[in-house]
């Protein structure tokens, strides 16, 4: 399958090299089906398409990259994925849930490699973390909650209820506050649910959610995401800071993330889209996930809200802001 078509490629790369030409139906083709534009997703393609070419696969070569974004809408992700599957793509890499849910809706049969899904298994693009057994492989955003309160608690250790803000309409978003609950409940928290369907619910749903929490969390959402500067702006003016989980928010003026380096998991799913490439079977491949959250702390923001963080987080985290 694509293995052997990109051996193929190699070969006549190799062949007609000094003339300058190649045979177009030997280039391996991918599309990417990226569901919104937001610092994070970016981030995954870009360390997607680094590993590619860092392992020698470069576009315009031996691979042809077609990338199209759906601006956050499930119908254009559809089409999208639909359109890669008329024109016979080799591998589809999809960015994000509601792109790889669209993607497998559209084939059972092009190998599709996933990112920034947070629970493939709940998406139902998936049977199991261990082996898909289907044509669906990749890399899951899913962060242990637990680790996350417990650095938490040791930066507001006075904060008894928790904000979430979150898509209602989000598979992943929902399968995360579903964890975040059970946690809270666990080490003692109150959680307050803020649910937002679009981006204009943030201005006329978050000030009000704001009063009578102590800190508000921000899961790995896209509508959160693609908004992190008004959710930030608007919590910091009610003196609440904000609780990320990646480092997008944290870059905006969030207090702290413990959670993905986007870049690092694409560049891993790249490794894993190589597999599939030169011929390994995703149904057989697991979906993996990074093991441990990296801490990013906005001095800014802590200076801003008059927090002190602990030495010991400092120790383990990388500074933004601070100017």
């Amino acid at each position: 399958m694509v293995g052997k078509k990109l051996m193929a490629a190699a070969a006549v790369l190799v062949a007609l090299g000094a003339a300058g030409c190649e045979s177009k139906e030997d280039v391996v083709t991918i599309g990417i089906n990226q569901f919104v534009v937001h610092e994070a997703l970016d981030a995954s393609r870009q360390g997607f398409l680094d590993v590619l070419k860092e392992n020698g696969y470069i576009e315009g070569e031996n691979i042809e990259i077609d990338y199209k974004n759906a601006q956050g809408e499930q119908p254009t992700a559809l089409t999208i994925a639909q359109d890669f599957t008329n024109s016979k793509k080799d591998l589809i890499f999809a960015i994000a849930t509601p792109s790889a849910q669209a993607s497998y809706n559209a084939t059972k049969e092009i190998p599709i490699v996933i990112t920034a899904v947070t629970d493939p298994v709940d998406a139902g693009i998936a049977e199991s973390f261990d082996a898909s057994g289907t044509n669906v492989t990749g890399t899951s955003d899913g962060v242990p909650i637990g680790p996350q309160l417990e650095i938490l608690k040791k930066v507001l250790p006075e904060a008894k209820t928790i904000g979430v803000i979150y898509n209602t309409s989000e598979a992943n978003s929902i399968y995360q506050v579903n964890q975040l609950k059970a946690e809270a409940e666990k080490q003692g928290f109150i959680l307050k649910e803020v649910g937002i369907t679009n981006l204009n619910d943030v201005n006329s749903v978050l000030p009000t959610a704001l009063e009578g929490i102590d800190v508000l969390y921000t899961p790995t959402d896209n509508t959160v995401a693609s908004a992190y500067a008004i959710i930030v702006k608007l919590a910091t003016e009610k003196n609440v800071p904000v609780f990320c989980a990646e480092d997008a928010g944290v870059n905006v003026g969030g207090l702290i993330s413990a959670g993905l380096d986007y870049y690092e998991l694409g560049r891993e799913t790249g490794l894993i889209a190589i597999d599939v490439i030169e011929g390994k079977n995703p149904k057989d491949l697991p979906i993996s996930m990074m093991k441990n959250p990296v801490i990013v702390v906005n001095e800014d923001a802590a200076s801003t809200l008059g927090i002190t963080i602990p030495e010991e987080i400092l120790a383990d985290a990388k500074l933004v802001g601070g100017n």
